[in-house]
């Protein structure tokens, strides 16, 4: 049986400098994986301010809206 750990999916996080945030649309299976496109990403000039970080299925960041309750605006 495989540790409950194995099952998270990575996402690539990009923070702007005003708090915005966007998730890339792929998904990495490890964290390896994951941190090897952010030194990939890195080697391209990047806006100051602007930082990547990777962020694990588990994350509150990285909710796929399993909720589905109306927002409140």
């Amino acid at each position: 049986m495989a540790a409950p750990s194995a099952a998270l999916v990575w996402y690539l996080v990009i923070a702007g400098p005003q708090g915005g945030m966007v998730v890339l649309p792929s998904t990495f299976d490890t964290r390896e994986q994951c941190a090897f496109a952010i030194t990939e990403y890195q080697k391209q000039p990047t806006p100051a301010g602007w930082s990547v970080q990777c962020v694990p299925s588990a994350s509150p960041f990285a909710d796929e809206g399993d909720a589905e309750e109306p927002s409140a605006q």
